[in-house]
């Protein structure tokens, strides 16, 4: 009887500890569904948001991962691929659930790895609509998540979501408030200065300069611009992303062109490359080649200098405070003067992820560091009669437009003659 009681009370204590670290939990996901999910999960399939999901988690519950899209992650960030491989001891064996975008999605591998939940982006969740009676029938729960509409809102929901399952509430929202807070002053700051909003023109420069690619209308960097105060000339055409006709660009005359690329575009010789162990001469080379598209000589971006290239990886996630920051600075560079986009993306990284990344993820044409030095200037002649108080609050925006263009020369002189010995 006392061996019985002995017994009885052992497992009633390792039921009690059990019970303790997991539970049944309601997540309430982006689209306001409520998933019920066995917390924290021991068994995750994760369709996107890889870094985000380890930002919000901690690197070591990545092990709890049991299978990605890996073509997402793989073929098309292969320098983060690389790095996070050698950090990540299950990342190359990870099972690959295939590409939900490209139809070659396999629920049958899915249901092979037995999630214990399987985690979605808002538009593999649309596109695999069909599948979730199978989902449902084998019991598997399915949460959707969103950093593509480039609302604080949504960022800080999937990032909660993602402590939630994960058991990692508080580093988590941590993560969540901090990008918060982040976008909270880059609005601040533009409301500040008072000016009328530049135009502004984003490109993936996954084509190279002979090909227009995609442009953002009111997903990504649409929303983005939207969010730091630009008037980007291709909403009113393009719903979400897509091609706008060439000569639009031309008659919108934009303040501001950015071209975004990722590593991928080194494997063509004049697409857009940025991202890790991209130098930065060849990014310069290449956002060079997309100011000679015909008629681009005219246009305002870049008869004065403000033209841009970004990290494409650099949106869509919690690091692209970053990004927000870097397209605010070029659009208002005086309200942003001691802003370091550059010290933000790596402060990130420091904090939350486990690889330190090196290359080039944010440039303005023709300069040695993220943002020429001048960029004020340029926008206080551009918009000095739009605002009187910004142009006195900065004594180097009355410099003469003769001063401005000789510093412009010098500095290009410069470039060259670097460019001989590098």
């Amino acid at each position: 009887m006392k061996n019985w009681i002995c017994g009885t009370v052992a497992v009633g204590l390792m039921l009690t500890t059990l019970t303790a670290h997991a539970e049944i939990k309601t997540i309430n996901d982006v689209l306001g569904r409520d998933v019920q999910v066995d917390v924290p999960a021991k068994r995750v399939v994760l369709g996107f948001y890889y870094p985000d999901y380890i930002a919000a988690t901690g690197s070591e519950k990545f092990g709890q991962v049991v299978g990605i899209s890996r073509e997402f992650w793989e073929d098309f960030n292969p320098g983060s691929w690389e790095l996070y491989s050698e950090k990540l001891p299950n990342l190359n064996s990870i099972g690959d659930i295939g590409n939900i975008d490209r139809g070659t999605f396999s629920f049958e591998k899915t249901l092979a790895m037995k999630p214990d939940v399987v985690v979605l982006a808002k538009w593999q969740y649309d596109t695999l609509k069909a599948e979730m009676p199978r989902f449902e029938a084998a019991n598997i729960p399915v949460v959707v998540v969103d950093y593509n509409d480039q609302t604080v809102k949504n960022h800080v929901k999937s990032t909660e979501i993602f402590g939630q399952l994960a058991g990692s509430e508080q580093r988590a929202d941590q993560a969540a408030q901090e990008y918060a807070a982040g976008i909270a002053d880059i609005q601040k700051r533009v409301q500040a200065a008072a000016l009328p909003k530049p135009k502004i023109y984003m490109e993936f420069g996954d084509k190279g300069p002979q090909e227009h690619s995609f442009t953002f209308g009111k997903n990504m960097w649409g929303a983005i611009a939207d969010t730091v105060g630009g008037d980007n000339i291709s909403r009113p055409f393009i719903e979400d992303w897509g091609v706008i006709n060439p000569e639009q660009v031309l008659v919108s005359k934009p303040d501001v062109i950015m071209i975004s690329g990722t590593e991928v575009g080194m494997k063509q010789p004049n697409a857009m490359a940025m991202g890790i162990d991209i130098p930065t001469d060849e990014a310069q080379r290449r956002l060079k080649g997309f100011t000679t598209r015909s008629g681009w000589e005219d246009l305002p971006a870049v008869k004065n200098n403000r033209v841009y290239g970004i990290y494409h990886t650099a949106s869509r996630s919690l690091s692209d405070l970053a990004a927000a920051q870097f397209m605010a600075k070029a659009l208002y560079p005086t309200a942003f003067a001691d802003v370091d986009p550059e010290k933000t993306y790596m402060d990130f990284h420091e904090k939350y992820l486990p690889i330190k990344p090196n290359g080039t993820f944010f440039i303005q044409l023709g300069c040695g560091a993220s943002v020429c030095d001048d960029n004020a200037n340029v926008q206080a002649k551009d918009q000095g009669n739009a605002s009187t108080a910004a142009t006195q609050a900065d004594p180097a925006a009355n410099m003469s437009e003769n001063v401005t263009e000789n510093v412009s020369w010098f500095t290009k002189l410069m470039n060259w003659f670097s460019s001989l010995f590098a």
